[in-house]
């Protein structure tokens, strides 16, 4: 192997470790005195990635309500929304998936 391809190919890796590092820094818990609330979004308004993994940013939701997109809410607040938490989101998300 010559030295531009072993360059090329641990500059890959790098860059590979970086995202797998951001994408877990996305599933991070919430901050302090917040919660991940699914399935109250409305479309282009949730907060980071969904648990189906058709995306990984905020504000790309596509459609209202979806229960595999979440945002931020004050804690307790989430099921006073009609919201899910991630583990209601995943069974929903699990039934989708087996239908």
């Amino acid at each position: 192997m010559n030295q531009r391809q072993l360059l090329s190919s641990a500059l890959a890796s790098l860059l590979a470790a970086a995202s797998v590092s951001m994408a877990q820094a996305h599933d991070m818990d919430a901050p302090k005195g917040k919660e991940k609330c699914f399935g109250i979004v409305k479309a282009g308004q949730n907060s980071c990635a969904n648990l189906s993994g058709t995306h990984s940013c905020a504000g790309e939701a596509q459609t209202d309500n979806s229960p595999v997109e979440w945002k931020l809410v004050a804690k307790g607040t989430c099921a006073k929304l009609g919201g899910l938490t991630i583990e209601q989101a995943k069974a929903a998300l699990a039934k989708a998936g087996s239908k």
